[in-house]
Order: structure tokens, then C-alpha cells, then sequence
């Protein structure tokens, strides 16, 4: 009673009268998020269980109890941002705990490598590893007592904007392609209940998200590591295989008026299965990471399929589909492409006339087997064929966007303006394609749309990338 008589604290009156001394203020975390959307969920998931334990969140280092920085540790300047990130973060608050990929990644000598170069974080996690960063911060700042856990929504805490949000299916992949070491970082693949999956996607229908991005390490083998064990949903039978699951999930999107897209689609067979229902709510849209055509290159590169079949098959998607559209990255200048091997690249692109398309110059990933194939590329070879890819796709995108002038298309609205609203098509997954640019509805005496709306707009003009339009 003396210690509380020299530093009082504040107090007031509760309905009876009784003076009661205010909660001490919640402890707060700061948050740093790199990388794929994949780590996007996984910081999504270790926001949410803060958020349930009682844990407040920070928007600057100084008002940050601690700071949880998720990182990414893919190629080297992913790897170079994550560590400048946690430099910064220790310099401005001092107090960090590091996750995600670059976590579980091992320099040449086998030592971790945020470690030596930041010995002072407060530890390190890999990816996917929700229970070891709570434990962390228990350790290092005590959960609050009594948390109120039904503040948390029951969608968690998500760091997309309100309308539209990413669904991870599972975790890891069972390639082995040699230019990738995600499967040392993130394991084998591990597909998750059913049941849990739509249960997310309702939940998060239910709190107002317009467009689910379905994304994993390998969408296509959902449901392989358990041999599509029926699961339940409602009351009846739902296989863990990714043809049942995006038709439950365009079910859900037909209720609730929204959209699924499909991500890191692999050029499975059954894949074929899910084209002939795609349209409005299963959006015809599929992200297809090819990496090359070339057999002898895919044979390197150790990846599922060969070029040919993937041709054969994106000419047989589009007849059961015509308003598919395919998103795809490729490699240029993998160790040991030839002339011949890039030309045939080239070729292939000119007759698959993908739509979306990145390509990247090959940069070694240590830890890859990659690195050991002989005949590397130059770099300034491979620099020239990535600017000869994307030209290419330049004129590709061009000519299929200028088809749709003079179109009806439906957009998600994503931003409005003082002088033009920003949406995107079907045809358009967030920050990675292009936006439609709407005009109309921000004429004087026009009601402006609001963000998460859907609108139909007649499509005016296009260029290589992008689309502008006026509301119908």
C-alpha cells in the first residue's frame, strides 16, 4: 500500500460507486511481413493468435514492446531485404524475434545466417511456425491476463484489404525442382483438412471478403499426401483433391456473391476437370508457374511436366473455355540453356500467347542443386534474354487486351479516387497483373463506387498492361 500511496494510478468510479484502478495498457508488437502470400497467411496466423491472447499491435518501432519480423529467404536479394529489414528493426527498437523462411536457411558452413549477422535477435523460427513465435514472445513479453478472445474476429486478422483475401490450402511441396530450396525451408507437403479450409472461406465470406485467392505451394497435388480422404462439410462428403474442393469453394462464392481465383496451379490431368465450371464465381483464371518449354531445360530444371504436354494442354483449356486466362512465370538463362533451347522458348510463348507473364534472369539460390549444372549463362546473356522474353510478351498482352475494346466486363472495385476509380477484371490477381482504370464513375452527378464493389464496365481503350473503361 505504501509503494501504491507514492506512485498512485488514476482512478474512477464504477455504477456502485466503487473506485476501480484502469487496466494496464496491453503490451504491443510491431510487425514486419516480407516475402510470398504465402508468408502473408503465415503472418496473418501469428497476428491473430496475438490478437486472441490479448496482444495489441504497433503501427511504428518506438511504440513497439518487440518487433516480429517474417521473412524470406528464397534468392539472394530476398534474402539481402529480410536482413536489412531485421537490421532496422533492432536499430529502431532493439527487441526482435525473426520467422519465417530465411529462419530455416543455412549458410555454406551450415551456421544460421540471421544469426551471424544479427547475433542480437531474440531468436529465430522457420516459416509455418505459429506455436515457436508465440512461445518467443511469451518468453521475452508476457501475454496480458484475461484476454478477451472474442474480440478476434472469427476470419483472424489479415493484412489484405477488406475485400478481397488469400486462403492457403497447405503447406510445402513434394517437387524436388532444382532451382528451389522451399521444400528444405517449408518440408514436404501437408495438405489441411477440408473441413478447416471452407470453414476459413466462410468465415471470411461472412466478414465481407469479395474475392479469395486460393494459393499454396503446389495448388494441383492439394490432397496427395492424404490420399483425398473424404472429409465433411454441412453434413456431407467433400474429398481433400482440388477439383472437389474449388467447386465447394465456387459454391460458397455463389452465396455470398464473390470470387475464387486459383494460384500456383501445377499442369496436373484433373486440372482439366475444374476448366468447364470455371466462370463467374470460380474465376477462368489460372497462375501456371511453367519456368520453361524447352525439354531438355525442364529436365534440369527437374520440373513435373514437359513442354510439349503443357502446349497441348493450355490449346485443349482454351477450347473448353474461351475466356481463360493464363498466368505464368518463366526462368531465362538457366544453367546450361542454349541458343537453341531459348529460341524454342521463344517459340512456345508465341503459340501458347499466355496473357500474364513474368520472367526473371536465373540467379543462383544457394543451397540449389542448380548450382552445380555445368555451362552457366553469362550474366549478361541471361539479362538479354529476359528483356527478349518480355518484349515479346509486351506485344503478346497487347494484342490480347486490345481484343476486349468495345467489351462488357465485370471489375472489383480496389480504390477510388478524386479523379478515377481503380478495379480489376477476372483476368486481374492483385499487385502481381494489371488494373482497369474507370472513368464514368466519377463524373459530376455520377454516385462514386466504393472499394469491395462489383461493377460493369464497357472497356475503351488498352495498352500492354493495363485496361480503361466507363460504367455501363
Amino acid at each position: 500500500m505504501q509503494e501504491l500511496r507514492r506512485n498512485p494510478l488514476p482512478a474512477t468510479l464504477d455504477a456502485t460507486g466503487t473506485a476501480t484502478l484502469p487496466a494496464p495498457a496491453a503490451p504491443k508488437v510491431g510487425f514486419v511481413s516480407l516475402g510470398c502470400p504465402k508468408a502473408l497467411v503465415d503472418s496473418e496466423q501469428i497476428l491473430t493468435q496475438l490478437r486472441a491472447e490479448g496482444y495489441d499491435t504497433a503501427k511504428s518501432y518506438a511504440g513497439a514492446d518487440l518487433v516480429i519480423v517474417n521473412t524470406c529467404g528464397f534468392i539472394d536479394a530476398a534474402v539481402q531485404e529480410s536482413l536489412d529489414a531485421i537490421g532496422e528493426a533492432l536499430a529502431e527498437n532493439g527487441k526482435v524475434i525473426v520467422t519465417g523462411c530465411l529462419g530455416a536457411k543455412k549458410d555454406a558452413a551450415g551456421d544460421d545466417i540471421i544469426t551471424k549477422v544479427h547475433p542480437k535477435v531474440l531468436a529465430v523460427t522457420g516459416p509455418h511456425a505459429v506455436a515457436e513465435v508465440m512461445n518467443s514472445v511469451h518468453t521475452h513479453l508476457p501475454k496480458p491476463h484475461d484476454p478477451f478472445i472474442d474480440l478476434v474476429p472469427d476470419h483472424g486478422v489479415k493484412l489484405t484489404p477488406k475485400h478481397y483475401a488469400y486462403l492457403k490450402i497447405s503447406e510445402g511441396c513434394n517437387h524436388r525442382c532444382s532451382f528451389c530450396i522451399i521444400p528444405s525451408m517449408r518440408g514436404d507437403l501437408v495438405s489441411r483438412p477440408i473441413h478447416e479450409v471452407l470453414q476459413e472461406a466462410e468465415n471470411l465470406f461472412k466478414a465481407g471478403v469479395k474475392e479469395l485467392l486460393v494459393i499454396s505451394q503446389d495448388t494441383s497435388a492439394y490432397g496427395v499426401d492424404v490420399k483425398f480422404r473424404t472429409g465433411f462439410w454441412n453434413g456431407r462428403p467433400v474429398k481433400t483433391h482440388m477439383t472437389q474442393l474449388a467447386e465447394a469453394l465456387g459454391q460458397l462464392a455463389r452465396q455470398y456473391g464473390a470470387w475464387v481465383r486459383m494460384h500456383y496451379v501445377y499442369p496436373y490431368p484433373h486440372v482439366d476437370q475444374v476448366i468447364p465450371f470455371m466462370g463467374e464465381h470460380v474465376l477462368p483464371y489460372l497462375d501456371i508457374p511453367l519456368q520453361h518449354a524447352h525439354p531438355d531445360v525442364l529436365k534440369r530444371m527437374k520440373r513435373p511436366a514437359s513442354g510439349e504436354k503443357n502446349l497441348d494442354r493450355i490449346q485443349a483449356w482454351r477450347k473448353m473455355n474461351p475466356d481463360l486466362t493464363i498466368r505464368s512465370t518463366f526462368i531465362a538463362g538457366f544453367p546450361g540453356e542454349t541458343d537453341v533451347e531459348f529460341e524454342y522458348l521463344l517459340d512456345f510463348l508465341k503459340e501458347a500467347q499466355i496473357d500474364r507473364l513474368g520472367c526473371f534472369a536465373y540467379s543462383p539460390v544457394e543451397g540449389a542443386t542448380a548450382n552445380d549444372i555445368a555451362n552457366p549463362v553469362p550474366d549478361e546473356v541471361k539479362e538479354e534474354r529476359r528483356a527478349r522474353v518480355m518484349l515479346l510478351q509486351e506485344e503478346i498482352s497487347a494484342k490480347r487486351l486490345q481484343a476486349k475494346v468495345g467489351k462488357t466486363i465485370r471489375v472489383l472495385v480496389d480504390d477510388v479516387g478524386p479523379r478515377e476509380a481503380v478495379g480489376r477484371s477476372a483476368a486481374d490477381a492483385p499487385e502481381i497483373d494489371g488494373v482497369v482504370h474507370i472513368k464514368r464513375a466519377l463524373a459530376p452527378g455520377k454516385a462514386k463506387p466504393a472499394v469491395g464493389e462489383f461493377i460493369d464496365v464497357v472497356v475503351t481503350k488498352a495498352d500492354a498492361h493495363d485496361l480503361w473503361a466507363t460504367v455501363v
